[in-house]
């Protein structure tokens, strides 16, 4: 039944493409709070705030490169799956600081997708992690391909002049809805459930502190509501990478298969 209900709570954002129409991009959206150009560097606080992607990033490659996958991690294989997550992490760090250099739709594409990339990937681990095992895994490729598909799509329509961005929401929204059930639904394999709980937390911050970019830059024109987004957004990976560094392998309950889940 729960695996029922997972699936019913992705279906109906699916069932949205049928009711909401395309819609572009707004131009709107490029038109930032704090555009000071400090240091020859324009937009300076929005290109630089995105350096904690990059540290993370990096930070998280060196780790995976260096550990011995023992206790923290299902099989040793999954160590290059959270490694494509935390290059595209870094990757989101160097596209986005691209991006605010010089906003525009052209550069846009290089900020979302490998943001697109790192969430599917995550959310492709969750499901290996908590829901089964060889699901998650066999649905790794498939998922990153329809997040970076999604960002390429609405790319692409821009370019035909009815933008559609309709895929790319979708591909945010359905995790963002499911990975909270899972995690409560769902039984732990490993400890530090709180750390994927707190990532979850800065992304949706992030959300907030972009929505309200103007208000916050407001208060004293010292710092932007989209420059505060990067350094809370740029916290999440980092509660990923602290949760696979130190948790540990919870005692099977009786009768579960750690490969399937069940």
């Amino acid at each position: 039944m729960k695996v029922v209900f997972l699936t019913a709570l992705t279906i109906l954002p699916v069932l949205s493409l049928f009711i909401v129409p395309p819609f572009a991009q707004p131009l709107w959206y490029h038109d930032f709070a704090d555009q000071r150009c400090l240091l020859c560097i324009p937009n300076m606080w929005n290109v630089v705030s995105n350096l904690p992607f990059v540290l993370v990033g990096v930070w998280g490659l060196v780790y995976l490169a260096r550990c011995q996958p023992l206790g923290n991690f299902e099989e040793p294989r999954d160590r290059w799956f959270y490694g494509f997550f935390f290059a595209a992490v870094a990757l989101t760090g160097i596209g986005s600081a691209y991006y605010h250099w010089q906003p525009n739709n052209d550069r846009l594409l290089w900020d979302r997708l490998p943001l697109a990339l790192a969430f599917m990937a995550l959310f492709a681990l969750i499901v290996a992690e908590r829901v089964h095992y060889r699901a998650g895994i066999t649905l790794f490729i498939p998922l990153v391909m329809l997040g970076g598909a999604s960002v390429v799509y609405w790319h692409v329509s821009e370019g035909w002049g009815e933008g559609d961005l309709r895929p790319y929401l979708l591909v945010q929204l359905c995790p963002l809805l499911t990975i909270p059930f899972i995690l409560m639904l769902f039984p732990a394999r490993f400890t530090l459930t709180q750390d994927l709980f707190a990532a979850l937390g800065c992304y949706l911050i992030a959300k907030a502190l972009e929505l309200l970019d103007r208000q916050v830059y407001s208060q004293g024109q010292i710092v932007s509501g989209h420059t505060l987004k990067h350094l809370i957004a740029g916290l999440g990976p980092y509660f990923i990478l602290h949760m696979i560094q130190r948790r540990r392998r919870l005692p099977q309950q009786a009768g579960q298969s750690a490969l399937t889940g069940y």
